[in-house]
């Protein structure tokens, strides 16, 4: 056990599956926030936008903020963040859970 004076790190795993019920909207607001970010340079807006055009997978991933989901927790400071999204084969009626990356 560490004293109180010590930071402690906590490894937080999420998993979440989502449907996307509207590829066109998403691929549309995703482009969207990718011309609007005024913290991208001309490539990594580059990249944004092919990974969009390329897959809903990789406009999913333009909405994924760790920083709201603990930025606002008492006590707490983000200190590093990796995340990715993928296709994954999802069956709703199937309540094991187990889940099958492609």
């Amino acid at each position: 056990m560490t004293s109180n004076d010590e930071p402690r790190y906590v490894r937080l795993s999420i998993e979440l599956i989502a449907e996307i019920t509207d590829e066109g909207a998403l691929k549309a607001a995703a482009l969207a926030q990718v011309a609007a970010d005024e913290y991208l340079d001309d490539e990594e807006r580059a990249e944004s936008v092919e990974a969009i055009e390329l897959d809903p997978t990789g406009s999913l991933a333009h909405f994924i903020d760790p920083v709201a989901l603990l930025g606002d927790v008492p006590g707490v400071e983000l200190t590093q963040a990796t995340w990715e999204s993928a296709q994954t084969a999802f069956d709703p009626e199937d309540e094991s859970l187990e889940f099958e990356t492609e």
